[in-house]
């Protein structure tokens, strides 16, 4: 007959297979030292190196802006435009973001969507994405979208939003060809590569890398701002009229001062040599001034 001693081990065993059993990942020793996420090498020391020289800080809290947001992801509009394009994925709902850097004034503007899911295209304030997952923007500002649970990929302007490749198809798909007739999975995301003038999109649930070819003007960079071209104009005046006044400088003793012919160096030599009463030209100039006066 088995002892109670025997007994009493089953027992702890059962107990202590439950316990591991229930933590899940941690193994058996785990339950007895908890070394964390802590990453120990051969030689025992930590596997993390640290680089200093960098701090965080935040800029935008979407619980106390002047807009709730619920930040998915964040980038710059574009050149000369100082705002960013921040994506509200759960509402579905793009905003522009101002982030000053000497105060803590941020300002956000809703840009497309209502906070609705949905596929509209049309007016910015109208339109409706579903669950977007990434966004590029291009040179001129425009916004591309990987609107994951549409399977669509949507363009934002200054105007409105369009479609531009896929969305036609109920189901995931992975067909190329002509952007009207694509199809994408439901999780996938896209970026904007202006040397191939083409969204490159990770396909993730088809496993693929896919090129969506982009029109030349949307690749195109901005020529510059009103302000820009306003003073190029500007200096290119004031640069003309400083070498007109330093070619006057030049020139004024080669003209006569009162008929406004122009005297070659010949005639300056010229004048100065004496008539026949021993007076010269310029002599007889300066005795006709003293008369008028």
């Amino acid at each position: 007959m088995a002892s109670p001693v025997f007994f009493s081990v089953i027992f702890l065993m059962f107990v202590l297979f439950h316990q591991i059993t229930a933590q899940g990942n941690k193994n058996f020793w785990d339950l007895f030292f908890d070394f964390g996420d802590t990453v120990i090498t051969a030689d025992g020391s930590g596997g993390v190196i640290f680089e200093d020289g960098y701090t965080v800080s935040t800029v935008l809290d979407g619980d106390k802006s002047n807009v709730k947001v619920n930040p998915h992801s964040i980038l710059h509009q574009s050149p000369p435009s100082d705002a960013f394009v921040l994506l509200d994925s759960v509402a579905s709902t793009f905003y522009t973001v101002s982030l000053p850097t000497t105060s803590n004034e941020t300002v956000i503007k809703s840009l497309a969507g209502n906070g609705k899911p949905g596929f509209i295209d049309g007016d910015l304030a109208s339109a409706r994405f579903n669950k977007p997952r990434s966004f590029a923007v291009d040179f001129n500002g425009n916004v591309y979208v990987a609107d994951m649970l549409n399977r669509a990929v949507r363009k934002i302007t200054k105007t409105g939003v369009t479609t531009i490749a896929g969305g036609n198809s109920q189901n995931s798909g992975r067909m190329d060809g002509p952007a009207r007739d694509a199809s994408f999975s439901n999780n996938f995301e896209l970026t904007f590569i202006p040397q191939r003038c083409a969204l490159m999109v990770s396909d993730h649930g088809n496993r693929l890398v896919r090129q969506i070819n982009l029109k030349a003007a949307d690749c195109k960079k901005q020529s510059g701002s009103v302000l820009g071209t306003t003073s190029a104009w500007l200096l290119g005046l004031g640069l003309s009229c400083l070498l007109s006044l330093i070619l006057g400088f030049v020139i004024r003793p080669y003209v006569f001062p009162y008929t406004g012919r122009f005297r070659s160096p010949s005639h300056v030599q010229l004048d100065t040599m004496p008539n026949e009463s021993g007076e010269t030209n310029f002599d007889a100039l300066l005795r006709h001034q003293k008369r008028t006066c």
